[in-house]
């Protein structure tokens, strides 16, 4: 059985990490601001930044695959009337695409934020056309909210999202 679990990212996880994110296919799916080509040393400063991050502020993990590194996760707190939500951000190595990991790491991280944090709901917004992550936010419990039109400029194009969320169950 493949086990699929987040962890905190570690410095041994430089080279995975700088592997995974040197793909086309991962960076259009992703916000702008990734340096293409990612280097090791582009990973080796993100991993420092996740590791000092303000506390209560980012929350962000490797996702990893029977103990290999595929992927990561985060939740980044929002701030001031919104301080009580989170926004989710997930990639998974394309090698381990339509595995099921991006929905169990996702599940994972929402029980660790309502269990850890006082955050009370956590929203995504892929873009429309990724139905794989539409998907994955779907099977782990979230809800579509509405169709966000022409909310981002990506890739030379207007692109539609998707909002997702999930708030915790006060039960």
């Amino acid at each position: 059985m493949n086990i699929v679990s987040i962890r905190k990212w570690q410095k041994s996880d430089i080279s995975d990490l700088a592997t995974m994110i040197n793909n086309k296919n991962i960076t259009d799916n992703m916000r702008d601001g990734i340096p293409i080509p990612y280097t090791e040393k582009d990973a080796e400063e993100f991993i420092d930044t996740v590791l000092n991050a303000e506390k209560d502020t980012l929350y962000h993990f490797a996702i990893t695959y029977d103990s290999k590194v595929v992927g990561a996760i985060g939740i980044f707190r929002k701030s001031n009337i919104y301080r009580f939500s989170g926004e989710l951000g997930y990639y998974i190595a394309e090698p381990y695409w339509g595995k099921g990991i991006a929905t169990e790491a996702i599940k994972q991280i929402c029980e660790y934020i309502f269990k850890q944090t006082d955050i009370v709901r956590i929203l995504a917004d892929p873009f429309a056309y990724n139905v794989a992550s539409c998907r994955a936010l779907e099977k782990a419990g979230f809800i579509f909210e509405g169709l966000l039109h022409k909310n981002a400029f990506k890739n030379g194009r207007f692109i539609d999202m998707k909002l997702y969320a999930i708030v915790k169950n006060e039960n």
